[in-house]
């Protein structure tokens, strides 16, 4: 009887019968296209795009913050931690063997309750091997690894997730420090400019040319520009300083490449709607975990079948250690348990009910996911469009109010006007060369966020620094 009923369960077991739902993704409503079309976009999924903008310092910069940055090394260990999570759920599709051996002296105290005398003293000897299995019949084990497999899965996406949004951190931090300064260049520069200003009219006033309300004016405008340079230098420290936690130290000075008039602008990268399933960290780590949800509905559901084992143990058993191991005292067993709720009063059902919700929970995330990503990549190509067109705009406008301003001196020079006309020249000058810089600062995060936003194989150029230094360093390897 033993063996027939050996041979049914592992039967059984081969034949793969699983309860619970077989994962189906999900059907995905795909746009064709993007709102805007972009004419100019290029393959350039799997390059490493930061290198476009030509600045050796920030590809060092991006370099230090994948080797040195402390989310990405916690990122690093939380896969190691799945995958040890992974390791140990596995393990319940083998046998388990282990090995005891005890040694002890104790009184028996059986004769002194009946009272037949003061009991025995003696002592024991035994040392086992025991082993047992789980007929994974219903498919609960294996539900349970395939959740965790999925789950390990999803904790790699989201390192890479990590990657990928400090790439892009790290460019766009560098880019509104190089934004920063050249606005505390302007400050400066037209600060310097006014401050002559003032001293010459203030020589035209001591001689009696000026009235004292020109002299004001003057004043009040160099005044304005001494007090932009303060809150300028404040904001570059703290970038600095952001910019410094990134790269994995602490808050200190930032090292300086090319300007951001020098930068070069990332070509428009191009890709369908579909292509976001497979190139975006997030939504592929969405969808793991709806894997990990469903399989743990088929792990609720074994709850109600019967669980079957096969358990045994073989060893040597003496009062005395010399003749432990002789053959007459061997010991040994072995079983097949098996156990079955009847009556659990709801608890089999409410876990059931329970994992359905995570899967439902799940799959929303999923398609959520799916739909922010369409509405990132679109907001970007238009962010980028409309910027890239307000920047030429803007670029016009400065060099209309430069010979405006120029135009306004000499006539104030000259006797034809008053200096309102030049306040008002230089003021407009300054504050449209202001906003330019920022449109800049703009129209290149508006690229990095599309870069961010269409995902692609360059987090694998960007990850093969963190593995490598990983391995370098006898870190968390992956």
């Amino acid at each position: 009887m033993r063996k027939p009923l050996l041979v049914t369960l592992l039967a059984l077991l081969a034949s793969g019968c699983m309860v619970g739902p077989d994962y189906v993704r999900p059907p995905v409503d795909t746009p064709a296209g993007w709102r805007l079309s972009e004419q100019d976009a290029r393959d350039l999924a799997n390059t490493p795009w930061w290198e476009q903008l030509n600045d050796p310092v920030l590809n060092d910069l991006v370099t230090t913050a994948l080797r040195e940055n402390k989310d990405l090394m916690i990122a690093a260990a939380r896969v190691e931690e799945f995958a040890g999570n992974y390791g140990f759920v596995r393990s319940g599709l083998f046998p388990q063997i282990g090995a005891g051996y005890d040694a002890r002296r104790q009184r028996d105290v059986s004769a002194v309750v009946i009272g037949a005398g003061s009991g025995q003293t003696y002592n024991s000897y035994n040392a086992v091997l025991n082993a047992s299995w789980e007929i994974d019949i219903w498919g609960r084990i294996r539900r349970q690894t395939e959740a965790a497999r999925a789950q390990l899965l999803a904790s790699e996406e989201g390192r890479r997730g990590v990657i990928l949004s400090l790439v892009g951190s790290v460019a766009g931090a560098y880019i509104n420090l190089r934004n920063l300064d050249r606005q505390l260049e302007i400050a400066r520069e037209t600060a310097k400019s006014r401050g002559e200003s003032y001293e010459l009219f203030k020589l035209r006033f001591e001689g009696g040319i000026i009235s004292v309300l020109e002299l004001s004016q003057n004043r009040s405008q160099y005044e304005e520009a001494l007090a932009t340079i303060p809150p300028l230098q404040k904001a570059i420290a703290q970038q600095e300083n952001g910019l410094s936690v990134l790269l994995g130290r602490n808050p200190g000075p930032i090292l300086r490449g090319k300007t951001i008039d020098q930068l070069a602008l990332p070509a428009i990268p191009a890709g369908l709607p579909s292509d976001l399933l497979e190139r975006r960290p997030d939504i592929r780590r969405a969808e793991q975990n709806l894997v990990a949800a469903n399989a743990l509905i088929g792990a609720a559901k074994a709850a109600y079948f019967p669980t079957i084992s096969l358990t045994g143990l073989f060893g040597y058993s003496s009062t005395s250690l010399s003749n432990l191991f002789n053959s007459q005292n061997k010991v040994w067993n072995y079983g097949s348990p098996i156990s079955m709720p009847i009556f659990t009063a709801g608890a089999i059902a409410g876990q059931v009910q329970a994992a359905e919700a995570s899967q439902q929970q799940a799959l929303f995330a999923y398609q959520k996911a799916i739909q922010e990503a369409f509405r990132e990549v679109n907001d970007s190509l238009i962010s980028q469009d409309r910027t890239r067109e307000q920047l030429k705009v803007q670029k016009r406008q400065v060099e209309a109010l430069q010979q405006y301003s120029a135009t306004a001196r000499l006539r104030y020079d000259n006797g034809y006007t008053s200096y309102i006309e030049v306040l008002d020249a230089e003021r407009s000058l300054f504050n449209v060369q202001l906003q330019y810089t920022q449109t800049q600062q703009v129209e290149f995060q508006a690229m990095i966020n599309l870069y961010l936003a269409m995902g692609g194989g360059w987090v694998n150029e960007a990850e093969k620094v963190t593995d490598a230094v990983a391995r370098t360093d006898g870190g968390v390897a992956q």
